[in-house]
């Protein structure tokens, strides 16, 4: 076991938890957020994503958010975009802080219908946005392996084929002599367990050995947090998360719905917080967002600490 001193989380509630939502939440109330969020202290913020707005009315506004967040100095403000078309709108928009990301699925069946085409066109695929980064002077330094450890359709994903995909996005790295600094594995639907976790881990610094680890987890079977917790052990320093679990996926296959959001912001902090870690984060002030969030949204979140408060109010224990 070996804990990392300090952590770094990226908040992706805006982006992820408003797209699964109805449509008709106000821009005044989501930039609104996403300044909260920056207040607390998180050093980036997925907004919205650029996709086809007929089919995700929801981010059909992304542009008109982007302009209206008061920015933070220091706070990277991101989108997400699935093909060329939503690149080019997010160029259009000055204030979206562009990052190249590289996408691999391990998911045949999931990958067709998250992005119509087989996991290994995918991959192909990905070398030609290399280019296209290149081309708009966006560096690639970061890419994630969506499905890595199961999916509802395929069922768990062997360590096999998890080597197979790590092989392929290390001869691309190769091939194009980019860096990738940051390589996730993303748990998209809730198949990882704290064992998986741990020798998935260390499966993919055997081919990054120069890259931090990164861990996107969903909470969708309860294991979220303990997933996290594995993570840390195995000396994860890099997390994505979204504020009161905001979120989840239309695609997952679930019999009743799709899979729940991120783990959740706050929890994750409090916990790393406990645990003597440190994360940058003011979390009184996260808690602040994250009730803010349930107001927008309307209904009771799945965030356990914006609801029972942090220890702040007790008494000073040694830890």
């Amino acid at each position: 076991m070996s804990l990392p001193m300090r952590i770094e989380i990226h908040e992706e509630g805006p982006r992820e938890g408003f797209q699964i939502e109805k449509p008709g939440f106000s821009i005044a109330d989501r930039a609104g957020l996403v300044e909260a969020l920056a207040q607390a202290g998180l050093p980036q913020i997925q907004v919205a994503s650029f996709v086809n707005p007929v089919k995700v009315p929801q981010m059909a506004d992304a542009p008109e958010l982007f302009r209206a967040i008061r920015k933070q100095p220091g706070v990277r403000y991101t989108g997400l975009w699935l093909n060329e078309k939503g690149f080019e709108r997010a160029v259009a928009v000055p204030e979206v802080d562009l990052e190249g990301v590289l996408y691999f699925y391990t998911s045949d069946a999931f990958c067709r219908l998250n992005n119509g085409v087989s996991a290994q066109a995918q991959a192909q695929d990905q070398r030609r946005w290399v280019e296209r980064y290149a081309a708009r002077g966006v560096p690639v330094r970061k890419a994630y392996v969506l499905t890595a450890f199961g999916c509802n359709f395929e069922g768990a994903i062997p360590q096999e084929r998890l080597k197979e995909v790590l092989a392929d996005m290390a001869s691309l790295q190769d091939e194009h002599r980019i860096r990738l600094d940051e390589v996730y594995l993303a748990d998209t639907v809730g198949w990882a367990n704290p064992r998986s976790v741990s020798e998935r881990v260390e499966l993919a610094r055997r081919f990054f050995p120069h890259a931090r680890i990164g861990l996107h987890l969903h909470d969708t079977r309860g294991t979220g947090m303990a997933n996290a917790l594995a993570g840390l052990q195995a000396g994860v320093d890099l997390f994505d998360a979204s504020v009161a679990g905001l979120g989840g996926c239309p695609f997952s296959g679930h019999a009743h719905g799709g899979a729940a959001g991120n783990i959740c912001t706050e929890d994750l902090v409090f916990m790393c917080n406990e645990m003597g870690l440190e994360t940058g984060i003011d979390l009184e002030c996260l808690i602040e967002a994250a009730r803010l969030a349930e107001r927008i949204i309307g209904r009771r979140l799945d965030g356990r600490v914006m609801h029972s408060g942090s220890l702040k109010a007790f008494p000073t224990r040694s830890r």
